[in-house]
């Protein structure tokens, strides 16, 4: 997936969400499971004491020595499980085997109405311990039963319970995560789907987006294929107009220029001169509009090899004394996105002054530029002149500026390739070579 592609985002948002709340749960669980063997504790204490009140009852002295818990854990030293009977002021009557040697830790808190009582303090071991107490009376004689579990090996149960939940949740957090990558990338297929169908119609192989799409994009698709309709109707609406204005202007020029054809006075003069520039300048503008109007037109496409290939042969029979060179690469199409007439224009220009300017040779290579959106085609046109100096390179590409009156030419020709170029976004660059001549380089839109 692309970085800042949806589908990335997509994945990157729920993982993240799946992390918080995966390890949150974790957490959770842990804490409740924590409560869940604590109230377990409590109530076993509870019940052992319960016992140890109901033998010492019965054994009628809290010395007899028939009076004990039946959990083996109260046999094993330091192991936390522990119970004793004393008196109210620390005298002992009775205790269990993991106790001997040592005793169970006073508590501070006051005993409730029950006469019991409960907290949490730590032995001699420094192991916590759940302390459960009752008071008891047996005839004259009052007593206090003890009874504590291990918090510790709670706490211990609780860790390992939370290491194996986290790995546990990570393990479906991972397969959730990956889950929702490839469904953003299911969901996301039609968005594919539909900018495959937008570049066919940008490369020429369609006119219009086809295919059917989900609700979500379907209005989308709608949407595009009227831009398209609007934009066909907007060109042949502006070429239609480019051609009315032509032909509306043409007749009052003839008239203009006939009426002041043959004679001599000022104004006769004045006009036939400005009827001139008016025709330059109506002429000017109409090929601009043409241009922009044959640009416009979405899905056009030129095989570049094969047009130049063709300017080449006519070139060479216009100057027969030159050598005319084709590189292209090899089994490798490449197609131009625009109008077959600009791209005439454009390259048969370069190629009219390269020949014009040459010793002998001229070289012209194609080749192409491919990355992800949009490529480019790269015209290179190579001739062994001169070359131009730095004022020369600024001022060549003036409208009608020519660096040598006695060459045939109009000196519109390098300014008509600069405009096509700028019409198509493309770029124009003129270096001087290093071995002496001049090098043309066009880079324009390339059709996939």
């Amino acid at each position: 997936m692309q970085k800042g592609s949806i589908a990335a985002r997509l994945f990157w948002l729920s993982s993240a969400w799946l992390v918080i709340a995966l390890i949150a749960t974790a957490l959770l669980l842990s804490d409740l499971y924590s409560r869940a063997l604590e109230r377990s504790l409590v109530e076993t204490l509870n019940f052992n004491l319960e016992t140890l009140v109901a033998r010492t009852l019965e054994a009628g002295s809290p010395e007899v020595l028939g009076v004990e818990a039946a959990d083996p854990r109260f046999n094993r030293p330091r192991s936390g499980w522990y119970w004793q009977i004393s008196d109210p002021d620390g005298g002992l009557f009775n205790l269990s085997n993991s106790l001997v040697g040592s005793r169970v830790p006073e508590l501070q808190a006051a005993f409730d109405e029950q006469n019991s009582r409960t907290g949490i303090a730590r032995d001699a071991f420094g192991t916590r311990l759940r302390i459960v107490e009752r008071k008891v009376s047996l005839l004259d004689l009052e007593f206090v039963v003890s009874v504590t579990g291990n918090l510790d090996d709670i706490a211990s149960l609780a860790g390992q319970f939370r290491d194996q939940a986290l790995i546990v949740l990570g393990a479906v957090g991972a397969m959730m995560a990956m889950m929702s990558a490839l469904v953003a990338r299911v969901a996301l297929r039609p968005v594919g789907k539909l900018a495959r169908a937008i570049e066919r119609v940008r490369s020429g192989s369609a006119k219009k987006v086809e295919g059917s799409y989900p609700l979500e994009l379907t209005p989308l698709a709608d949407e595009l294929n009227e831009l398209l309709r609007s934009n066909t109707q907007i060109v042949t609406r502006a070429k239609n107009q480019v051609g009315n204005l032509a032909h509306g202007l043409k007749t009052p020029l003839a008239v203009l220029k006939n009426e002041a054809e043959g004679k001599s006075d000022s104004l006769s003069l004045v006009v036939a001169s400005e009827v001139e520039k008016m025709n330059a300048q109506v002429k000017t503008y109409l090929d601009r509009a043409q241009m922009s109007a044959r640009s416009a037109i979405i899905g056009s496409r030129v095989d570049t090899v094969k047009t130049v290939s063709r300017l080449i042969r006519v070139m060479q029979k216009l100057h027969c004394e030159k050598s005319l060179e084709l590189q292209v690469p090899e089994d490798e199409i490449i197609w131009f996105q625009g109008d077959g007439g600009d791209l005439e224009e454009m390259v048969g220009n370069l190629l009219d002054n390269a020949c014009k300017w040459s010793k002998r040779n001229v070289v012209v290579s194609i080749g192409s530029i491919k990355d992800s959106r949009q490529g480019n085609v790269i015209i290179s046109v190579k001739d062994d002149g001169r070359g131009l100096t730095e004022e020369e390179m600024e001022s060549v590409l003036e409208r009608g500026v020519r660096l040598d009156e006695k060459t045939v030419g109009s000196g519109l020709g390098l300014d008509i390739v600069k405009e096509i170029v700028d019409i198509y976004g493309g770029s124009f660059l003129l270096q001087n070579r290093e071995d002496g001549g001049l090098c043309a380089t066009l880079k324009l839109p390339l059709a996939k």
